[in-house]
């Protein structure tokens, strides 16, 4: 299976599992362990760049404004990373936020005894100011993820359509 295979696959998987974490956040549980499966996603990613692929280097998030210019900037790769950048520092920052608002307890045993459908139980115990701020930097970090995912889709069928029906997985060439 080709690399840039593969790179389709986990972008759709990390894509629908950041979505869905986003769209439940009033789940309890359930938004909990996606929160869970978006980090398990994330460290896999981490490791699977350190297979010194070139395609999957992390390098490809770093914008480099070296040959900018205004001719032609709107097809710059510098906006494309730009974008990246910002959508993986906002969704690495609203996983870990989440994660340290969650201290592991939907992890034990007995969080499905507790099964709730609202978000009472990740917060309990977190009154305090510290616990306050990380669900505010929490909600504040994923809204600005959705926001430039949002701003990376659009750009992408704005700017770079082949390149957007190749990650959606409708290219003619797809079979």
């Amino acid at each position: 299976m080709a690399v840039m295979h593969r790179i389709r696959i986990f972008h759709a998987f990390l894509a629908l599992t950041v979505l869905a974490a986003y769209f439940s956040a009033e789940m309890g549980l359930i938004h909990a362990w996606l929160g869970y499966g978006v980090a398990a996603l994330i460290l896999f990613r981490l490791i699977w760049a350190l297979s010194g692929v070139p395609q999957l280097g992390l390098e490809r998030f770093y914008p480099s404004f070296k040959d900018l210019h205004l001719k032609g900037i709107m097809t710059n790769p510098v906006i494309s990373r730009v974008l990246l950048a910002g959508i993986a520092i906002s969704v690495i920052g609203a996983t870990g936020t989440g994660i340290m608002m969650d201290n592991g307890r939907a992890l034990q045993p007995t969080s499905l005894s507790s099964f709730s459908f609202s978000s009472e139980n990740e917060t309990e115990g977190s009154e305090d100011e510290s616990g306050e701020g990380y669900e505010e930097a929490h909600e504040l970090l994923a809204n600005l993820a959705i926001a430039l995912v949002a701003m990376h889709v659009l750009y992408l069928l704005a700017f770079k359509f082949p390149l957007a029906r190749f990650m959606l997985f409708a290219n003619k060439s797809n079979k």
